[in-house]
């Protein structure tokens, strides 16, 4: 396995030299800390928000089966929106609407689904139960699982670590953090892996050429050696880590650029449309990126997001060392190993049984019908046991609908639901998808028969990822959000919280019930 770590700042220039067995000085020890302890106890209220970035969110409305019968949409396995969500609320504040992205909420957790059993990179799962914020309506889950891969057969990896080393990059739970996180992938690596460090700020450089893994100590003293200062040239950086992985590319293993930074990109190529289209064309090359995000103040979200999408990536947020660990020791293979990628959703619903749905999230993931078989258009990937869920609510047909109403065509008639809507389908699932090198999509068809269960008869993590659902409906104020409450989310949760192998569901109830008592004071305060 090769990684590449490519690390910019002022402090290594393009062709400046750079001594990585040069002991570290008396001063830089003595200004060491302790990233963890500092990064929990920062008050939220000493610091200014206003200079982060985040997209506006336009919900996805009710849509009518029979005009609109054929939902698409690009899967993501993102996590970043949950961790930044935890970050705002364990420090006394409640999310920006913005911030709070539902599907990446759910996707942050892992579920008991079944694995894929025949040659296919992932199983699918289909579950309809009651809704239990309108009682009128019904959910389906879908429920896709990757392969899992055992970390000891992972294939030879070419990573190139970018880091930026900029000055807003400075503070404790920023670059001193990068440097941990990076630490526990590395103790990880052997002598097959590599690792190559590339920096940027005003300028770029390679700090650490390719690298063994098994040459920890050479690492380490790379990294520790890092300052931040000066502007931030992050379109440099990106030139020159997809360059460094090229150098090193490894036919038929992981190569990938993994990008730490806090998004504040102040020099060089700023302009955000620039940098997508500037991650696009690396893309081209069959290096992978991930996207990790750094800090607050300043923290630039929707810039880091798009670049992940366009870059054949995957988007984290690190806000402490115990998230460092999920992402590269707890989940390294599905951070690191992609065993499917531009994987498509279609729905199509069958109007004789549904008279509207929702997709809950995806806003930003959201394709034309024509762009499902199109094989040039770009989609998510999946990585090594993964998981990603999709919840649609259902208006049943008979059911009063939230719909909005339009005039009919003049010159067109309402066409009846063809002889194969029978009365038990409710929909069918159609999946595309792509091998990570392959050019040409594979399509999987599912079918969801329909069932009058109820929500207590669905299954535990049915039950759970609606709990997610409606708290993140809750924090954005969603005009869909029906009778849902944080006490209901809480009743919900805790009775799932059987099967909770690192404890993320436990968190999840600590923080539905900080966000119940920030809301509970925001309250009180205007009265």
């Amino acid at each position: 396995m090769r990684f590449v770590l490519v690390l910019l700042g002022t402090m290594c220039m393009v062709g400046c030299s750079y001594e990585v067995n040069q002991p570290m000085d008396a001063e830089r020890k003595a200004a060491s800390i302790d990233v963890q302890s500092m990064t929990q106890s920062c008050a939220l209220s000493d610091t200014d928000f206003s200079g982060e970035a985040y997209d506006q969110i336009v919900e996805n409305r009710f849509l009518n089966a029979a005009v609109n019968p054929l939902s698409t949409f690009s899967i993501d396995v993102d996590t970043a929106s949950y961790s930044n969500v935890r970050r705002f609320l364990k420090q006394g504040q409640l999310p920006p609407a913005g911030a709070v992205r539902i599907e990446e909420m759910l996707n942050y957790f892992p579920y008991e689904y079944p694995p894929p059993s025949g040659d296919e990179p992932f199983s699918a799962s289909i579950e309809m139960a009651g809704c239990p914020w309108n009682s009128a309506h019904r959910l389906a889950r879908i429920a896709l699982k990757g392969r899992e891969i055992n970390s000891a057969h992972r294939p030879v990896s070419n990573l190139v670590f970018l880091l930026d080393v900029s000055g807003s990059m400075a503070e404790p739970n920023k670059l001193p953090l990068v440097k941990s996180a990076i630490k526990m992938l590395v103790d990880n690596f052997g002598e097959n892996d590599r690792v190559a460090i590339v920096v940027y700020a005003g300028a770029s450089g390679l700090v650490l050429p390719s690298t063994t893994g098994d040459q920890r100590d050479v690492i380490h003293d790379a990294l520790e050696r890092l300052n931040a200062g000066g502007g931030t040239n992050g379109g440099a950086g990106v030139e020159l880590a997809y360059k460094v992985a090229v150098e090193n590319y490894i036919a038929g293993g992981v190569n990938r650029v993994i990008l730490c930074t806090d998004g504040d990109f102040n020099i060089g190529t700023t302009n955000q449309s620039e940098l997508v289209q500037l991650i696009e064309s690396k893309a081209q090359s069959g290096v992978y990126l991930s996207v990790l995000g750094f800090g607050m103040g300043n923290y630039q979200d929707s810039t880091l997001e798009k670049l992940a999408d366009h870059g054949n990536g995957n988007y984290g947020y690190i806000d402490t060392l115990n998230e460092a660990r999920k992402v590269f020791v707890e989940q390294m293979t599905g951070t690191l190993i992609t065993i499917a990628k531009d994987v498509k959703i279609q729905v199509d619903f069958n109007p004789a049984r549904v008279a509207g749905y929702r997709l809950i999230g995806y806003e930003n993931r959201m394709l034309q019908a024509e762009d499902f078989q199109d094989d040039a258009k770009d989609a998510g990937e999946i990585g090594a046991g993964h998981t990603v869920t999709a919840l649609y609510e259902i208006v049943p047909v008979g059911s009063e609908t939230p719909l909005p109403q339009v005039d009919p065509s003049q010159y067109q008639e309402t066409t009846s639901p063809a002889a194969v809507a029978n009365e038990f389908e409710v929909l069918t699932l159609r999946l595309r998808y792509k091998d990570p090198d392959g050019s040409d999509s594979r399509e999987l068809r599912f079918t969801l028969q329909h069932s009058d269960k109820s929500f207590a008869e669905a299954s535990p993590d049915f039950q759970f990822a609606t709990a997610i659902a409606a708290f993140g409906m809750l924090l954005r104020d969603s005009e869909h959000r029906g009778t849902a409450t944080l006490d209901a989310v809480l009743e919900i949760a805790r009775a799932n919280l059987t099967w909770d192998p690192h404890g993320y569901r436990a968190e999840f109830v600590e923080l539905v019930e900080r966000a119940r008592s920030l809301k509970a004071g925001n309250q009180l305060s205007k009265l």
